[in-house]
């Protein structure tokens, strides 16, 4: 997976929020807002790609929590994000 261009991590009131941002995405019209967790895995996946593994990786690297509960709520992340087409 990727993030896709255009899409971009913003404080916005003190809610971490992805915006669009160029012509290619002028007609989105949805706020995609993001906890602490997601707004610090989205800054690490910036520019590469990147598998579910990958996000497991960072949760456990970055949070004392078990494989298991970071493997089911990475999964559960990136569901999100390709539903709220922001990944590919």
């Amino acid at each position: 997976m990727k993030a896709k261009t255009g899409f971009n991590l913003r404080n916005v009131c003190g809610e971490q929020v992805i915006v669009a941002e160029g012509r290619e995405n002028i007609d989105f019209s949805n706020i995609i807002s993001m906890n602490e967790t997601s707004a610090y895995l989205w800054n690490a996946i910036q520019d590469k790609d990147f598998t579910v593994e990958d996000l497991v990786k960072l949760l456990m690297q970055e949070y004392d929590v078990d494989e298991q509960t970071a493997r089911k709520d990475a999964q559960v992340l990136a569901n999100q994000w390709l539903e709220a087409g922001i990944c590919e």
